[in-house]
């Protein structure tokens, strides 16, 4: 698959199946995904795979955090979301000091690499939806994942197979007119 299609067809599908990639392979796209822009070479970020087990420990920790009463049909639903695919990524933007590189410019590298592993999964035939909410402000959920401060967990990677006729789908071209334009004449 050439880039531009990768980026043309790339779509968050579901359902996901129980496939997903393994450590090794993660870990390989991780690699290219680490050439993304990013000033000063400062990777402020780091993933956290929640697989198996921990996907329902990561479901408690939304129950818990949320104050779900554990035993409710509201406390279930949301223990559910923690499997909806058999691997979740946890993205966490952990900025670092440095004189030229401000805290937003670290984050723009965090979500460069991010963009750049879902389009690598996508190529390598996986689907890769990014969720984010307010579970990702749970103090719960933060210490379940060991996010501390000044870190910033920044939402989830949902991975897993797809049917590839879904993720085939024709995309419909964003319209881009007028998002590009010169800078505003010199005032008098």
């Amino acid at each position: 698959m050439e880039l531009k299609d990768a980026v043309r067809y790339r779509n968050s599908t579901a359902p996901i199946t129980d496939e997903a990639p393994d450590d090794e392979e993660l870990t390989a796209l991780l690699g290219l995904a680490a050439h993304a822009p990013d000033h000063a070479s400062l990777r402020p970020w780091r993933l956290v795979a929640v697989r198996g087990e921990d996907r329902q420990r990561l479901g408690n920790a939304l129950v818990a955090g949320f104050g779900d009463d554990p035993g409710s049909p509201a406390a279930a639903k949301t223990a559910a979301k923690a499997l909806r695919a058999p691997l979740l990524i946890a993205v966490v933007a952990t900025p670092h000091p440095h004189p030229k590189v401000p805290e937003w410019e670290q984050l723009g590298a965090t979500v460069a690499m991010i963009t750049t592993l879902q389009l690598l999964l996508f190529e390598a035939g996986w689907t890769a939806m990014w969720r984010t909410g307010p579970g990702a402000d749970l103090s719960t959920v933060r210490a379940m994942l060991g996010v501390s401060d000044p870190e910033k967990l920044l939402g989830w990677l949902y991975i897993g197979r797809t049917d590839q006729n879904v993720m085939r789908h024709e995309p419909r071209d964003p319209d881009v007119g007028g998002r590009i334009g010169a800078p505003p004449p010199e005032q008098p």
